[in-house]
């Protein structure tokens, strides 16, 4: 990571994250026209199951590339409703106007904005913004701090501990296939609490010391880009379940620290 974030210059770091910043203050702006709102419906993007889009959704994405298409113009773009756009800079903007649609829809305050910049080995800086309660987290670039309605915090994952002791979130209980299933119930089982439907923002509680593990599958490359930099800048690890690069999404395994972490792939190997 070091020797990656060394290729780009200090002029260039501070217009990302600062870009970065417009584009989740933009985000902030148009999910909160919709959230909680009265009439509000959701398309779905597949006929097998529920998978929502909004308004919002697509607002939010919308109004995020017309900042970098101004500000950024040669860096790549990846975004969950409008797909990819290529650039020259090597950089490419990861998106996700609303990471977790259900809980949008649901009025819970979990789900979250996650915005990201990657080079060619992955995310690089991310931030993960909720909001309605008004926090952002961000990593990257010497940077793992939050900022909410008390102020700013440090991010800090926490130190190890046993994983009897440990907390363990996901979003949906199934957690992928039948086998990937049977896999997360094995650390499932040794954990001391388990927690689900948190979506983007149990990987934001991860980074800030407050659970120790989040476990998923099935994920896309949006998904995980701004969580993976945000974690890894508070000292945390995230790979696959085999312990390999995941940035592309797929299975995720984030942990607080490195023993914990491989206590968890142990069992989701076992």
């Amino acid at each position: 990571m070091a020797e990656r974030i060394a290729n780009l210059t200090a002029e260039i770091r501070a217009d990302v994250m600062a870009t970065a910043h417009a584009l989740a203050d933009a985000a902030r702006e148009a999910t909160l026209l919709h959230f909680r709102k009265p009439g509000l419906l959701a398309d779905s993007k597949e006929t097998a199951r529920f998978d929502p889009v909004t308004v919002a959704d697509r607002l939010a994405e919308e109004r995020m590339r017309a900042i970098l298409a101004q500000r950024r113009p040669d860096d790549a773009v990846l975004g969950e409703e409008y797909g990819a756009r290529a650039g020259t800079s090597g950089l490419t903007w990861v998106l996700d106007p609303i990471d977790g649609t259900r809980g949008y829809l649901s009025g819970t305050p979990t789900w979250g904005v996650l915005i990201s910049v990657a080079d060619d080995s992955g995310p690089v800086y991310g931030l993960i913004d909720q909001p309605y309660i008004r926090e952002r987290f961000e990593g990257g670039f010497g940077l793992a701090r939050g900022l909410g309605p008390s102020g700013e915090f440090s991010l800090e994952c926490r130190a190890a501990r046993p994983l009897a002791q440990a907390i363990l979130l996901s979003t949906f209980p199934e957690v992928g296939t039948v086998a990937e299933h049977a896999a997360f119930r094995r650390v499932a089982d040794r954990v001391q609490l388990v927690r689900y439907g948190m979506d983007c923002y149990g990987y934001a509680l991860l980074a800030a010391g407050q659970v120790d593990l989040v476990i998923e599958a099935g994920l896309q490359a949006y998904d995980v880009q701004a969580p993976i930099a945000v974690i890894e800048a508070a000292g945390g690890v995230v790979t696959d379940w085999q312990g390999g690069p995941c940035h592309q999404g797929g299975q995720v395994l984030a942990a607080a620290n490195a023993g914990v972490h491989a206590e968890a792939m142990a069992l989701l190997n076992g």
